[in-house]
């Protein structure tokens, strides 16, 4: 059969397109919105089909991810976390040690593989970033850049997913040496280091912010939310972000959430009764300033997604209680406040949330609408331990959850 060149090279571009694409947490921009179609409108009263399950990983609060068929997630297994990657019969291909895991408070593996071609980049609870051969896991580079330049590692050790921007693997430092590091993809050797502007590490994940000629790495330490220019680790600009309140400083570092971004505005919010925030980048990208605060969108770890002129996520009551919100990207006013059993993550994808609470595992299937929070489904985890913390990852019309030390995939193909 004759195939039309224009048809071929238009095939060729596709593909080369979606090999160079990033696997990585919450999505391919790292939004929690993922761009999957012709998914259930609702599911059957038990759940979507339960397809893969998949015991013995390890325990962790990673999420999974899906590249070309296989599914890399981490691990924490004796003292050390490890990177498993699982075929579609649910066969674990390799189970590689990458790093030695947190040791205090919560220590289970906490950070998602992020892949881009033939390779894989995590970093352990620690503080050692790895790259790993995705065919065979074979250890290519390791650096344990906690030790190596001296880092600042609050109460729950690293929960950070690495970021890749052109050539460089971000991690965020924090301390007195450094407050972020860029270390070449290729080799693991350094490649920048930013001023320390103040502040231990956090558990936030950067992200990429570009806006016509402007790009810049968004990272959070414990005092700052900082903007970072990728070629040279030079920071166009920094926030300060502590609460008003003085009782309220010392919850200040427990920060888990990353940036969502539209144009050239960012929120960013804390949880522990912080406020949320939106910040306007000024268009040549050396300042910022506060468009909005919301005291309603303090969300606690289960981020938010940006749908429409929205933003959905959960509130922190306490933290073991919170409600579902919705409230304007423009204003901050809240548009809707709902108590559905408590907070968690959630994620989005052709046109509905997929809403996670953590406590008993619940996931519920609502329209994406600012009138009310309207549930469609649920259905209940029930295999795994410990809290429902793992972020949902949607591909391939498939829905991966992770809980503890359990893997699970059901179907939500339409």
């Amino acid at each position: 059969m004759k195939i039309p060149c224009g048809f071929l090279l238009l095939f060729l571009i596709s593909s080369q397109t979606s090999l160079a694409q990033k696997v990585q947490w919450r999505g391919p921009d790292r939004s929690g919105i993922f761009p999957e179609t012709e998914l259930l409108d609702e599911w059957p009263s038990a759940g979507p089909e339960l397809i893969l399950k998949v015991d013995s990983l390890g325990t962790g609060y990673s999420s999974p991810v899906l590249s070309e068929g296989i599914i890399y997630i981490t691990g924490k297994k004796g003292e050390d976390d490890y990177l498993n990657a699982i075929d579609p019969e649910g066969n674990v291909l390799y189970s590689v040690k990458f790093g030695k895991s947190w040791e205090r408070s919560y220590p289970d593996a906490r950070s998602t593989p992020t892949i881009e071609k033939n390779r894989i980049y995590v970093i352990s609870g620690s503080g050692e970033v790895a790259c790993l051969n995705k065919p065979d896991g074979r250890i290519i580079w390791r650096v344990f850049a906690h030790k190596k330049y001296r880092g600042e590692i609050h109460r729950w050790g690293v929960a950070e997913s690495p970021l890749i921007v052109d050539d460089k693997v971000i991690y965020t430092n924090g301390g007195e040496v450094s407050s972020v590091i860029a270390l070449d993809k290729m080799t693991g050797d350094e490649a920048w280091k930013t001023r320390a502007v103040g502040g231990a590490r956090t558990y936030v994940s950067p992200v990429l912010y570009e806006n016509g000629q402007v790009r810049q790495i968004i990272a959070s330490t414990s005092e700052n939310v900082i903007g970072i220019n990728p070629e040279d680790g030079n920071i166009s600009w920094t926030y300060h972000y502590l609460p008003d309140d003085p009782e309220l400083v010392r919850r200040a570092g427990i920060s888990t959430n990353s940036a969502i971004i539209k144009g050239n505005e960012i929120f960013i919010s804390k949880g522990y009764d912080q406020y949320g925030v939106m910040l306007q980048v000024s268009e040549d990208g050396n300042s910022v300033t506060e468009k909005w605060r919301t005291e309603v969108l303090d969300t606690h770890h289960g981020h938010y997604v940006n749908v429409g002129n929205f933003i959905y996520g959960s509130t922190w009551i306490n933290n073991s209680k919170g409600n579902w919100a919705c409230i304007n990207w423009d204003t901050g006013e809240p548009l809707y406040e709902h108590e559905w059993i408590t907070k968690g993550p959630i994620a989005y994808a052709d046109g509905k949330l997929y809403c996670c609470e953590e406590r008993t595992g619940n996931i519920a299937l609502v329209n994406a609408t600012p009138e009310k929070f309207d549930i469609i489904s649920t259905f209940k985890i029930k295999h795994g331990s410990g809290p429902h913390w793992a972020h949902p990852y949607i591909s391939d019309g498939k829905l991966l959850i992770r809980h503890g030390e359990v893997l699970m995939v059901f179907n939500i193909k339409s």
